[in-house]
């Protein structure tokens, strides 16, 4: 029997913490002496950690190597994690709920295991998911759908038993066109809100709008 699975993306669709990487970038290039470039927070959007890593190293002419880059990154943002964002109106519950049907549930995400760890941890949801599958340990960011594919495939499942949650159009759009269900989730830092819901199969305001049995019968 094909197994059924919910993967979530953590920043803006679990956990209310897409704040805390608005200003990391330039942050970190001001303390290097450097200036950030008025293009940069469009040219990493869609990063994952380590292709963000590289491209400041070839852009910014930095002496670090990618993985000091990202030690940077992870040290400046990890106290926040750890102590401050909060999931989202109706994770929890609506976890709980996949939780007692059975259904597997993992988190797709492009921040580091560690951070992601330290939130749930804090908030007493680590329990709650059964995987996470992270863009750096892939090596590839949600520009493909590598990271679904690996994540459906540890649960047994396929893509008629898979629905994904994402809050960023570009991710979105990646699963949708791989032939994955996703369910859109609202965030203020997603600018294309229109596009997100016409690209999607559920469109939530917030997860406590999502009614299990719409696509878990």
């Amino acid at each position: 029997m094909t197994q059924r699975c919910a993967l979530f993306d953590f920043d803006g669709t679990l956990f209310d913490s897409m704040y805390v990487w608005d200003d990391v970038g330039e942050l970190f290039l001001r303390w290097q002496g450097k200036e950030p470039k008025p293009s940069m927070r469009e040219n990493v959007s869609t990063m994952s950690l380590h292709q963000c890593a590289c491209f400041f190293q070839k852009e910014y002419s930095l002496s670090m190597s990618p993985e000091a880059i990202m030690a940077s990154f992870t040290e400046i943002v990890a106290r926040r994690y750890a102590e401050e964002i909060q999931p989202k109106p109706g994770a929890v519950t609506l976890l709980e709920m996949l939780r007692q049907r059975g259904i597997g549930i993992g988190i797709v995400t492009a921040s580091e295991r560690s951070l992601v760890e330290a939130a749930l941890q804090r908030c007493g949801m680590i329990n709650l998911i059964d995987a996470i599958f992270t863009c750096s340990e892939l090596g590839c960011g949600k520009d493909r759908p590598d990271i679904f594919r690996r994540a459906m495939e540890y649960f047994a499942a396929d893509r008629s038993s898979t629905l994904v949650f994402e809050d960023a159009l570009h991710a979105l759009i990646t699963a949708k066109a791989d032939g994955f269900t996703v369910a859109a989730v609202f965030d203020r830092h997603e600018l294309q809100q229109e596009a997100l819901q016409s690209s999607s199969d559920f469109y939530l305001s917030d997860l406590s709008q999502f009614e299990v049995s719409h696509f878990f019968t």
